[in-house]
């Protein structure tokens, strides 16, 4: 378990919270491309964050809690259908997004991201949804900078792949048979 939190630290984790939910919870959905799930391992990753809040802040916080979301959202992947929650008739009253705000584009490549690999996709959002450097990326994803710049460029090969299937549809699924 982690290390009691004092007043002073409690004080700079909530200006963190506040100063960056939206972009988590805009990170956490790129990487999953659902808002209850994205919602769902942020509100995790910002408990796990709480408790080991005072090792988190002598490193980046920033990195360690997009780590825990990256790691989350690969958990629930394996998590078995019954430990999963269960829908309900009743949905909570929350603002959701406005579905017409996004333009067709930023569909079709959101999309497209949903359809790479769980690794490559992370290197793809942390480099250049992110815009963090490669050893930024690296320390979130635990690995080395190399495996960081192979996962991306495979996964900018495959996303440019896929793009151009999603914009020529008929040429992708073969019509000149």
């Amino acid at each position: 378990m982690g290390t009691q939190v004092n007043p002073e630290s409690e004080a700079e984790y909530r200006e963190f919270v506040v100063s960056r939910y939206a972009q988590l919870g805009r990170f956490a959905y790129v990487l999953c491309r659902d808002w209850h799930q994205a919602e769902d391992v942020v509100q995790k990753a910002l408990t796990k964050l709480y408790l080991h809040w005072p090792k988190a802040v002598i490193r980046s916080p920033d990195a360690y809690v997009r780590r825990i979301i990256a790691n989350g959202l690969s958990d629930d992947r394996r998590t078995g259908w019954f430990r999963r929650e269960r829908p309900s008739r009743e949905l909570p009253d929350r603002p959701r997004p406005d579905p017409a705000e996004g333009s067709a584009e930023r569909m079709t490549v959101l999309h497209a991201l949903s359809r790479l690999p769980a690794g490559q996709r992370l290197a793809v959002v942390l480099r250049h949804w992110e815009d963090m450097s490669v050893e930024q990326a690296a320390e979130i994803m635990g690995c080395s900078t190399g495996n960081v710049k192979s996962q991306t460029a495979r996964g900018l090969q495959t996303l440019r792949g896929l793009l151009v299937e999603e914009s020529n549809p008929m040429q992708a699924n073969g019509a000149n048979r």
